[in-house]
């Protein structure tokens, strides 16, 4: 996931790896935890070893006593910009689960219309799934569980449902050929920016 994150960002424009760091943090920092230089050069080297990125010497002027690699920057090639599509193409069940599909989806807007719509159905049966089990969870073990792990439970199902609604609506939105947040095309706001639900 992270080659179709760098990729992705590269195909936009070249960058140095602080700035693409930044760019994946901004990019996937809902998703995904704070990504490490110590992540990111070693997946740079092996993409560039792929003959997927180029490293090229940046124009823009650096402090004399700078680093070589702050004067690096990183460009896709024409490879690169092949495998991108590859993977973006990819519809399997890797991007049904949660890292998968949060990358995936911040490049849905590169991605044809088809791929979306079976990476959208293929989470919704993945949420569908885990819902089911937090359900038969507590409706087995309510009475067993402390009062915190019910609550965990009770807020990862609503969880659940408020994503199932969402995805909902983004596959109603690309059935319709609209796009979502378009006045008129419903809100599909991300699960991730409601306010908590309190469980009654």
């Amino acid at each position: 996931m992270l080659d179709l994150a760098i990729l992705g960002l590269l195909h936009e424009s070249t960058m140095h790896g602080y700035e693409l760091r930044k760019q994946l943090a901004a990019k996937l920092g809902a998703i995904r935890a704070a990504i490490s230089y110590g992540s990111l050069y070693p997946t740079l080297r092996r993409l560039q070893a792929a003959g997927l990125i180029v490293e090229e010497s940046s124009t823009a002027a650096v402090p004399p006593l700078a680093s070589r690699r702050s004067r690096v920057v990183y460009k896709i090639t024409a490879e690169g910009k092949e495998r991108f599509q590859e993977l973006l193409a990819q519809a399997g069940p890797e991007t049904f689960d949660d890292p998968g599909f949060g990358v995936h989806f911040a490049f849905f807007s590169r991605t044809d219309q088809d791929t979306r719509l079976r990476i959208l159905e293929g989470r919704r049966r993945r949420i569908e799934e885990r819902r089911e089990g937090l359900r038969d969870t507590l409706a087995r073990a309510a009475e067993r569980l402390d009062a915190y792990t019910l609550e965990l439970q009770r807020h990862g199902l609503d969880a659940c449902d408020r994503e199932v609604r969402w995805l909902e609506e983004l596959i109603a939105t690309e059935r319709s050929g609209g796009q979502p947040g378009r006045p008129g095309q419903g809100t599909t706001k991300s699960p991730l920016q409601d306010p908590p639900e309190r469980p009654s």
